[in-house]
């Protein structure tokens, strides 16, 4: 019968589409944790530390793995958890991006275990029998795990509980131990082969693979109760098993023998073949664990896109059987048993594995800290477990291998940036933007209760717009003014229309954006565009992160010059520093480059005018002209050692040219420096002709300012 047939008549004899809590949850996640350290390491642990010594190693390992898994269920129970298990809980938390650059490596690493325990499967069946070849075992086991898992979840669920008999077997055979229990227990050995630590990293991974059964998430009935239950029985059951271990490890066997022979369990147990086939059992259920498990992730970050090749991994047969993902991880392990050396790669599996723990527990405890209406799981923990596991992951990471540890998280940091580039949209919201509001809202906290210092001022301004469609011009100036950290508050006022003229704001503004700058706009729905614009005046000064300057546009109609006195009027009301831009309509800002700041000696109203030519320079790179005007020779060469005085105060650039023009303000303006835009000071009454006459003969595009006294353009 050709294997095909084979595999289709087995797969009718497994009709059940969906698992229940003790065949998808419980036994996947024992058998993984009751693993090849159980047998092999922790009668060395016992050996070092003593049996407290050792009990103490096992509370501490557990604790992580408690609070993950308390954690894990917490969360479960707040959604709707899909495939993947673990990929999925970070996915719909955080982001396709911070689920997938954890989802890869652990798919990565499930896989690359599965290879790891089929090599600990073939050289437990090699010490019984010394004459079959390792790799030939290891092929042979390969073949019945990958057919076993291709048949369907169901058949490989149902030979873990043949497994996970031969494992309560073993236990109770060395349970049941002949020997004479010791006449003294060692307590607390004296950690002769290693310290505390490296015995802790050691067995830590004995504990892990809580996730087992979490990771079959899209094929159980109610994963939102399994996960929880089975999780947390499992992570207890095995408890109380390492525990008694540990007890009857120190009862009937010598430190020396601990120390000294690996297979001790096997020859202090009552049916030492027993004992032999539990070791076998252990990896095999642990290699098949993660041969059910990791096609499963591999599907899932297909289903999302987040891996190239994915329509192709995203396939499912009708029985919800990732066939393909299952195939390409198969072939995988099989090159990794022929041409790879995994033994160095089995730490960096640990880490990834502690990674996503931590990241679990981190997602659980950000929703806790947020205190979001949204975040109501039925099964309720405090925040300090997240914490704990989440620190304890971490912490345990580089406990066991500090260069291991950085070398898994710049790849996770990696793979975040690479798919954070490729713009991947899920059809869940996530709380990334919700996080970065609560700090926000936090800092806003924490900054109302200090004054708002002239040191760490920037430009947020306050842009009044009538109509978006005459802006373009305007808004590449002021893309020049507030970049790279200010910030920009657009407004229009409207009454009908409101629709079709919140897209145009919204359009106008989006390049702003995409430079990285913090912009908002809005349209105010008002019958006269004064009063709402007051209105918004008035409101946005409440706020704690409110603009600190309005921006203005002088027409060549005087018409709507008391728009502006008005504006100006409610600026100075409520502390706004104030900029109205006169464009030229022929020379507009030529080529972006030079700056003439025009100064009157003993004016206070200079700071405001300075920051922004400041702002400029760093935009355009250009040249900065300072100009003033002297009444007459006698005093120009006290005008240039006032303009000399003020770039050393404000620390201007170093190539900054003094311009002192001798003569009536009006004749000398044509003589200034050729400039891209001029800036002069506004004074209290403002002359809108004086200001129009002003840019005709500057024949340049000019700015005018006002300080609102809360800038300083000495610090």
């Amino acid at each position: 019968m050709k294997f095909s047939n084979i595999a289709k008549s087995l797969r009718e004899s497994f009709k059940l589409k969906k698992l229940g809590t003790f065949g998808g949850v419980f036994t996947p996640d024992v058998l993984t944790i009751l693993g090849v350290i159980m047998y092999l390491r922790l009668g060395w642990v016992v050996g070092n530390a003593g049996l407290l010594g050792a009990i103490i190693i096992i509370v501490l390992a557990k604790i992580i793995t408690i609070a993950t898994g308390l954690s894990m269920s917490s969360i479960t129970t707040n959604i709707k958890i899909g495939a993947g298990g673990a990929y999925s809980i970070i996915s719909k938390s955080l982001g396709l991006e911070a689920g997938g650059s954890v989802g890869i490596p652990l798919y990565v690493s499930q896989t690359l275990s599965a290879a790891l325990y089929i090599i600990g499967f073939s050289e437990g069946w090699v010490r019984i029998f010394p004459h079959h070849p390792i790799v030939v075992v290891s092929l042979a086991a390969w073949f019945v795990l990958l057919f076993i898992s291709y048949i369907s979840t169901v058949f490989a669920i149902r030979i873990q509980y043949i497994i996970l008999a031969i494992i309560a077997l073993s236990l109770i055979s060395f349970f049941l131990s002949p020997n004479t229990p010791q006449q003294h227990i060692v307590l607390f050995g004296n950690f002769e082969d290693a310290g505390f630590w490296t015995v802790f990293a050691v067995f830590f991974p004995a504990v892990t693979g809580i996730m087992a059964g979490a990771n079959l998430s899209g094929d159980l009935k109610n994963p939102r109760k399994s996960i929880p239950v089975g999780t947390l029985s499992a992570i207890g059951v095995t408890f109380v098993i390492y525990i008694a271990l540990a007890y009857a490890s120190a009862l009937f066997i010598s430190p020396h023998d601990l120390r000294t022979d690996e297979m001790a369990m096997v020859d202090n147990a009552l049916v030492s073949w027993l004992v032999l086939a539990g070791i076998l059992a252990a990896t095999f259920s642990s290699a098949l664990g993660s041969m059910v498990g990791a096609p499963r992730i591999l599907q899932a970050l297909a289903h999302h896109r987040t891996i190239p090749f994915h329509n192709f991994f995203e396939a499912k047969t009708k029985d919800n059987e990732p066939r393909n993902a299952i195939i390409f991880t198969g072939v995988i392990i099989a090159v990794s048993l022929v041409f790879g050396s995994l033994n160095a790669l089995a730490t960096l599996i640990t880490m990834f594995f502690l990674i996503t723990y931590g990241m679990l527990n981190l997602v659980v405890f950000i929703q806790q800290s947020m205190k979001i209406i949204s975040f109501r799981p039925t099964f309720k923990i405090p925040r300090i477990v997240p914490f704990i596991g989440g620190i304890g992951s971490f912490g345990v990471m580089f406990l066991i291998n500090p260069i291991f540890s950085i070398v898994s998280i710049i790849s996770v940091i990696g793979i975040y940036i690479w798919l954070t580039k490729k713009g991947l949209s899920a059809e869940w919201s996530d709380l990334r933007g919700g996080i970065f509001l609560t700090l926000a809202e936090q800092a806003s906290r924490i900054a109302a209760k200090f004054p708002r210092n002239n040191i760490a001022w920037k430009p947020d301004l306050l842009v009044p717009i009538e109509d978006p469609k005459e802006w373009s011009g305007s808004l590449l100036f002021i893309r020049d003014i507030t970049y790279p950290a200010g910030s920009l508050y657009a407004f229009t006022i409207k009454t009908n229309d409101v629709s079709k003229t919140k897209k145009e704001l919204t359009e106008l503004i989006q390049p702003l954006k995409d430079e990285k700058l913090l912009v908002n706009g809005t349209v105010i729905e008002d019958n006269d565009f004064l009063h709402g614009a007051k209105l918004v005046i008035q409101t946005l000064q409440g706020n704690v992160f409110h603009p600190n300057t309005l921006f203005l546009t002088l027409s060549n109609n005087p018409g709507k010059d008391f728009i502006i006195s008005e504006l100006v009027y409610q600026a100075s009301r409520y502390n706004l520093g104030v900029l109205i831009l006169k464009h030229h309509p022929r020379v507009s800002f030529g080529i972006q480059k030079d700056i003439n700041l025009w100064l009157r000696d003993k004016s206070p109203n200079w700071h405001l005018a300075i920051l922004i030519t400041l702002q400029l320079h760093l935009n355009w790179e250009g040249k900065i002209n300072l100009v003033t005007v002297a009444e007459d020779k006698q005093t120009q060469k006290r005008m240039h050692k006032f303009l000399f005085n003020l770039s050393e105060q404000t620390r201007l650039p170093s190539l900054t040219e003094f311009n002192v023009l001798v003569g009536n303000f009006k004749d000398v303006i044509p003589d200034a420096p050729r400039a891209d835009i001029n800036i002069f000071g506004l004074g209290e009454q403002i002359q809108f002709d004086f200001m129009r006459e002003i840019t005709e003969l500057s024949n340049s595009t000019c700015l005018f300012v006002r300080d609102s006294g809360f800038e300083s353009a000495l610090v």
